[in-house]
């Protein structure tokens, strides 16, 4: 398969992808802040410089992209048609660095919070996300993974009814 835009475009593109102040990072700590939360954010003194830092309940949190960190059986995961050893590569290296720096953080009695962005992208999910992420942090566990399938499921065990999607 051949890629739609030329190359230059095609690295125009890549290069304006930011790795901080994504908008689903933003909208969780938006909804964090809002609950009465307060974090540091990217802290260069911890391990890996997670996207928030809680002092107060000794966490840090990851708000991964399902594209760069290969969020597994997520749809938002796809692999690119062009130069698929380039990619298959970097990935490898980002999900290895990801294992790495997680367990690095655990091991040094951090609690550890990874929010796929796959969570954040709808408004009611962000809700769920949040409180989700406020109970972990209240209750004191070690680690947490947020994703869409835990959203839906926190979302449908509760009764609420949301939109229809294809309305």
């Amino acid at each position: 398969m051949v890629d739609v835009v030329d190359s230059k475009t095609r690295s125009r593109i890549m290069a304006s992808i930011r790795s901080r102040n994504t908008r689903p990072e933003l909208a969780l700590r938006k909804a964090l802040h809002r609950r009465g939360f307060r974090y540091r954010l990217h802290a260069k003194d911890v391990q890996g410089r997670p996207d928030l830092l809680l002092r107060k309940f000794n966490a840090v949190v990851f708000v991964h992209g399902c594209f760069w960190h290969r969020h597994e059986g997520c749809r938002h995961a796809t692999v690119p048609a062009t130069r698929t050893e380039f990619w298959a590569s970097k990935f490898e290296r980002n999900v290895a660095r990801d294992d790495e720096v997680r367990s690095r953080l655990l091991d040094a009695g951090w609690r550890v919070a990874t929010v796929w962005e796959c969570a954040l992208r709808k408004a009611e999910h962000v809700d769920v996300a949040t409180q989700m992420l406020a109970s972990w942090l209240a209750a004191g566990g070690r680690e947490i993974v947020i994703e869409e399938g835990s959203v839906v499921e926190r979302i449908a065990n509760s009764g609420l009814e949301l939109p229809d999607p294809e309305t």
